[in-house]
């Protein structure tokens, strides 16, 4: 079993869906199920809705998934398991205040070392204990012996007992940490590999400690992907458009692209064009690269020119707004200077829209306006420009400039003959 352990905090980050989607991917390979996991006991900074977007997104991007569950539909677990540690004394109860924690952490600060429990209610008594009125939370023991996780990207990694510390489990109010509620899940649905960002490195050899805490022996594989960069080298965050899933889509990215760009960079493919059907085929977690990768809007540009190139004649008339397949036709001839669907659009609305004529034009453009509307039907644009050019006794400029125009919308663009083979059908409706 496979998971994805979104938090419905904000839009889907282009990191979490590369999280989702070699997930997908290796579930597929692996023929195990996965599920989707919404780490939703942050109540606080949950914002409503987000949930489904994310449901939605992973719908539009094809990642398939067994079944979707919240966390906080298992605080009776995390709950039962916490108390179970206590009991098996591999957890105790903290009473040290925040004033107090505070303080140490200010100490250490002091004294240029890293902050670490100070143990002070490790060793109380049963009697200390339940005499203490006090708030508590809830911390692990440190574990006696270091803990190595052999990582599928990142290789092999020790953690020493100090940098696991004795971290709190339960707070206060009885709701889990992060790490013990994603350890306990991820035992609770028999999770055998665990994909996800680097920046979860050191959360690992603590969820490992809390299952061996509770005599949880299953060996889970696990794999964390290198961060992805902005163009400032620095890791990309909310402040950068080109984070959001959510904003890609809306400039006009199609889904099979940015799969293709995100399986593609810091990763040893095949060919530099594929789709997701083709990634199944040959895609290892191995050979993705430790080193970050750079986001590069150019670079999915180019794919994502490419990946409409691809699409169905009669998907692409969809896509821009039209349900003729010969639309299709005509928008890949745009493709040259078009890189998204967002950019797409207005050059194939202009072509069917009313005319703005520059000035110097206007006189050439009425005279072409009534001899195209007057005109057979040309198969070829050789035939069809000869008797424009007869009709109009126009040449050079004079003719070209308001002849493209009346076509197309624009002074420049595709090669005229390329575009009447495409518009040939519409030149009454165009042309008015």
């Amino acid at each position: 079993m496979l998971r994805f352990a979104p938090s419905p905090t904000g839009d889907m980050h282009i990191g979490n869906l590369r999280v989702a989607l070699f997930n997908y991917i290796v579930s597929v390979q692996k023929n195990e199920s996965l599920i989707v996991r919404i780490e939703d006991t942050d109540k606080e900074r949950n914002i409503d809705g987000k949930d489904t977007e994310i449901l939605d997104i992973l719908g539009l991007f094809g990642i398939e998934f067994e079944s979707h569950m919240y966390q906080s539909a298992h605080l009776k677990y995390h709950r039962s398991m916490a108390l179970q540690m206590l009991n098996d004394k591999t957890a105790f109860n903290c009473f040290c205040t925040p004033e107090q924690l505070e303080k140490d952490r200010d100490a250490a600060k002091a004294a240029k070392k890293a902050y670490r429990y100070s143990g002070a209610c490790q060793n109380l008594s049963a009697d200390q204990t339940i005499d203490n009125m006090n708030p508590f939370t809830v911390r692990i023991k440190k574990p006696a012996e270091a803990i190595t996780v052999n990582d599928l990207i990142k290789g092999q990694i020790t953690f020493a007992p100090d940098d696991i510390d004795s971290f709190i489990i339960m707070r206060q109010d009885k709701f889990p940490t992060y790490n013990f509620a994603c350890a306990v899940d991820d035992m609770i649905s028999d999770i055998s590999v665990v994909i996800r960002g680097e920046d979860h490195m050191s959360n690992t050899p603590k969820q490992i400690a809390v299952r061996q805490a509770l005599g949880y022996d299953k060996e889970i594989v696990y794999a964390h992907l290198p961060v992805i960069l902005n163009d400032d080298g620095k890791k990309m965050s909310k402040r950068d458009d080109a984070s959001s899933v959510k904003w890609l889509l809306e400039e006009g990215y199609l889904p099979s692209a940015i799969i293709n760009y995100l399986v593609l960079i810091g990763n040893k493919t095949p060919n530099e064009i594929f789709t997701l059907e083709e990634a199944k085929e040959w895609f290892k977690l191995e050979n993705i690269s430790k080193s970050p990768a750079r986001f590069d809007i150019d670079k999915l540009k180019f794919i994502n020119r490419k990946h409409l190139h691809l699409l169905d004649d009669v998907e692409l008339s969809r896509y821009v707004g039209f349900a003729d397949g010969d639309i299709g036709r005509l928008a890949k001839i745009f493709l040259e200077e078009a890189g998204t669907l967002k950019e797409l659009r207005p050059k194939i609305k202009a072509v069917f829209e009313d005319k703005v004529i520059p000035e110097e034009y206007q006189e050439g453009a009425e005279i072409l306006r009534k001899v195209i509307q007057d005109a057979p039907f040309f198969e070829e644009y050789a035939e069809f420009k000869k008797h424009v050019m007869t009709q109009s006794g126009l040449k050079g400029k004079n003719l070209f400039k308001p002849l493209r125009i009346l076509l197309s919308g624009a002074e420049n663009g595709p090669d005229l003959a390329d575009l009447y083979t495409h518009v040939k059908n519409y030149l009454g409706e165009i042309v008015k």
